[in-house]
């Protein structure tokens, strides 16, 4: 896993989201993975498909993913 501790009590991990074009898209994926639990901030940039995501713990791909395929796009994978 390539999660980085910024702080105590933080973890931050970037993704990889393929489909983004626009200021739209990014604040519906900020939107669905900000409703995961734990998540304190989501930074979506639609020109690198990179989604940076602040969480307290580590988060479970799976949810992710189902947040972002809710959000209409495809999670690749985490950078």
């Amino acid at each position: 896993m390539t999660a980085q501790t910024d702080t105590p009590g933080t973890v931050t991990a970037v993704y990889k989201v393929s489909g983004m074009s626009c200021g739209h898209c990014e604040g519906s994926v900020s939107s669905e993975i900000l409703e995961l639990p734990g998540v304190s901030s989501v930074t979506a940039v639609a020109a690198s498909g990179e989604v940076t995501v602040v969480s307290a713990a580590p988060l479970d791909e799976a949810a992710v993913r189902a947040a972002v395929d809710e959000a209409g796009f495809e999670l690749v994978g985490q950078i």
